[in-house]
């Protein structure tokens, strides 16, 4: 019980406080749109960017910790894929997106979040290593497949779909400072020390803002939409992404760190990307606005849980 009180609801009544302000206190749409740009245009950015440029690339990406995330995480988009074609009948367009919302857990928000106030700041290691190919693989293989799927055998040459996707990922803020970040890692570049003063400033903003963001926009968010498939989003992603992760991270014997930052982030609910990706396209939207709402909060429970599994 004192890791939901002391570890986990914290995160959450943040969230909580962005969703009454938005609900009874006046925060406008408006209001949440500037505060969720500040948070993931400006603020986190400096955070990933910081933590990217000073990581050990050589320990951080160890492949077993990646294969058990990832694995896990394909596996979901597949079980989401083919539940929603197969077992309710959707178009495949609707089939993709429900498989995306499956496999985009919220690693950055709340996954980071819960980590570091679990286990600390030296702990997200293998958080950052995930964080930094999440958005850019799973955007770039969501737009290739509905791409594809769209153009239903119409002869879709390679070069419009590889700009499509290089164009949507590398215009994201948070897949900027990535990349930046590992620049000036790799090439060892010296950071002013005013420059890494000021990012770390915003840096330290950009959770706390972004989770109390994420609840205004969670209040946009109805539930509504198909039943079905919201339940298989949320099942997908609250139980199978984890135990998947989980399982692997003992075959391939993680350490107690790696498994730790691998099964917490596999374990948080979709993220608002999975929403977003879905209005991209104009399919699947209020199934996939749904299920961010019922996963994030039923992730309490299902997060304590975790925290009490791992080592």
């Amino acid at each position: 019980m004192g890791l939901l009180l002391d570890v986990i609801m914290p995160v959450f009544l943040v969230i909580g406080a962005g969703y009454a302000m938005a609900k009874w206190g006046g925060m406008s749409h408006g209001a949440v749109d500037a505060l969720m740009s500040f948070s993931q245009g400006i603020a986190v950015p400096c955070l990933l960017f910081r933590q990217i440029s000073i990581l050990d690339l050589k320990t951080s990406f160890e492949p077993g910790l990646l294969i058990s995330f990832y694995a896990g995480a394909f596996l979901c988009f597949a079980a989401g894929f083919f539940g929603a074609w197969k077992l309710f009948g959707r178009p495949l367009e609707e089939a993709v997106t429900t498989g995306f919302a499956c496999m985009f857990s919220n690693s950055l928000l709340l996954g980071l979040s819960i980590t570091e106030r679990a286990y600390g700041s030296a702990a997200l290691t293998g958080n950052y290593a995930i964080i930094a190919m999440h958005s850019p693989m799973f955007y770039a293989f969501g737009i290739t497949l509905m791409e594809l799927v769209r153009s239903h055998g119409q002869g879709l040459s390679a070069r419009p779909v590889a700009l499509k996707v290089l164009r949507a990922v590398f215009t994201q803020s948070l897949v900027l400072a990535i990349t930046l970040g590992f620049v000036v890692n790799l090439a060892h570049l010296p950071i002013p020390g005013a420059v890494d003063a000021a990012t770390d400033m915003l840096g330290k903003a950009g959770l706390p803002t972004a989770l109390f963001g994420l609840g205004g926009v969670l209040f946009r968010y109805r539930p509504e939409g198909d039943k079905g498939l919201i339940a298989l989003i949320v099942g997908v992603s609250l139980l199978v992404h984890p135990v998947a992760t989980y399982g692997l991270g003992l075959l391939l014997q993680l350490d107690v760190a790696g498994l730790r930052s691998a099964t917490v982030t596999a374990a948080m609910p979709p993220g608002a990307n999975a929403y977003l990706f879905a209005h991209l396209y104009a399919v699947g939207r209020r199934a996939n606005a749904s299920a961010v709402l019922i996963a994030t909060a039923l992730s309490v429970v299902t997060a304590w849980v975790w925290l009490q599994v791992l080592p």
